[in-house]
């Protein structure tokens, strides 16, 4: 019996086409309805809205204490009195009282990167068994998964960190160390496995069915599938909860400040951000400067992965 090489995927690709016209059909009629007159109009208020507080919190990061404590933002307009003092003792590596942003900037990524990782690709394989395995309980386990995201976070804090210090130890050894980012990066994946797996599994589990039983049929097993063809076709659904998930944990600080000990070691830019702006609250020109600094890295995420996450809702909101 002849088969199809694995490797030529572009061999299965005649067996969707028709499923490939309708899913494109919908997405131009998606995207005619995103471009009328209506929608742009909206769209542009809502940006402009949305850009306003960015904006004076830019604007407030270059101006001196003084200012920032004695008038709003929009005096700038007739006060062009601007400074650098604001990030160069935010960023300064000096004494005991300057925030030194850049070692909790590199903290962050520390935590964010192996974060998200671990979250997609455990997420990625859970949903692609739900979608396509076979076993027993599959739809029982996956309404389970999916209950999960009705817990709030704060309720298994505790029990979380309980499970880390008291129960995944031998003798006085520790598997996961306190004040280390071992305890970050299980907690952050556990709490953000749910929704990656239901996110992921309502994308994957509309792969046309064609292509994986054409896997199936010239050998491939569940790896190959996996890797090779359902990783491939859903990148645009994994860039999409990645930026998500990245977003999440960059802002996260009540999940940082319970499992990180509290230690200046592997404290996120969001604790320190907490701290600098003072016991009183008062210290505004760090915290502008400060603030400014730590949204550099979300904006480049999401711009740099944009193309993939219009992608990735379009393709999630369509059914083929």
């Amino acid at each position: 019996m002849s088969t199809v090489p694995l490797e030529n995927k572009k061999d299965l690709l005649p067996e969707v086409d028709d499923a490939s016209r309708d899913r494109s059909t919908m997405q131009k009629r998606v995207r005619q309805r995103l471009t009328s007159r209506r929608a742009t109009a909206a769209a542009i208020i809502i940006a402009v809205i949305w850009t306003i507080p960015t904006l004076g919190l830019l604007i407030s990061s270059f101006r001196p204490e003084a200012n920032i404590k004695g008038n709003g933002w929009w005096n700038v307009f007739t006060d062009r009195q601007l400074t650098l003092e604001n990030y160069a003792d935010v960023l300064s590596p000096g004494g005991s009282q300057s925030p030194n942003l850049l070692s909790y900037f590199v903290n962050s990524l520390a935590i964010v990167i192996p974060g998200t990782i671990f979250t997609l690709v455990l997420g990625a394989m859970a949903a692609y068994m739900f979608a396509w395995g076979r076993f027993k309980g599959k739809d029982s386990l996956f309404i389970f998964v999916f209950a999960l995201q009705i817990v709030p976070l704060q309720m298994a804090l505790i029990p979380l960190l309980q499970l880390f210090t008291q129960v995944l130890k031998i003798g006085e050894f520790q598997l996961l160390p306190s004040g280390t980012y071992a305890q970050l990066w299980v907690a952050h994946t556990i709490f953000g496995l749910p929704l990656a797996i239901f996110l992921l599994h309502n994308f994957i589990a509309e792969i046309p069915g064609e292509v994986i039983e054409a896997a199936r049929v010239d050998g491939a097993g569940h790896s190959t599938i996996f890797w090779r063809i359902v990783v491939p076709l859903a990148t645009p659904a994994l860039a999409s909860f990645g930026i998500f998930q990245f977003l999440w944990l960059w802002n996260d600080l009540l999940v940082a400040l319970v499992f990180s000990g509290g230690g200046a070691d592997v404290a996120p830019i969001t604790q320190r951000l907490a701290e600098i702006q003072g016991s009183r609250g008062g210290e505004w020109q760090r915290l502008t400067a400060g603030a400014f600094v730590s949204i550099i890295v979300p904006l480049a995420v999401f711009f740099g992965l944009q193309r993939y996450f219009v992608r990735g809702l379009l393709a999630g909101g369509l059914k083929g």
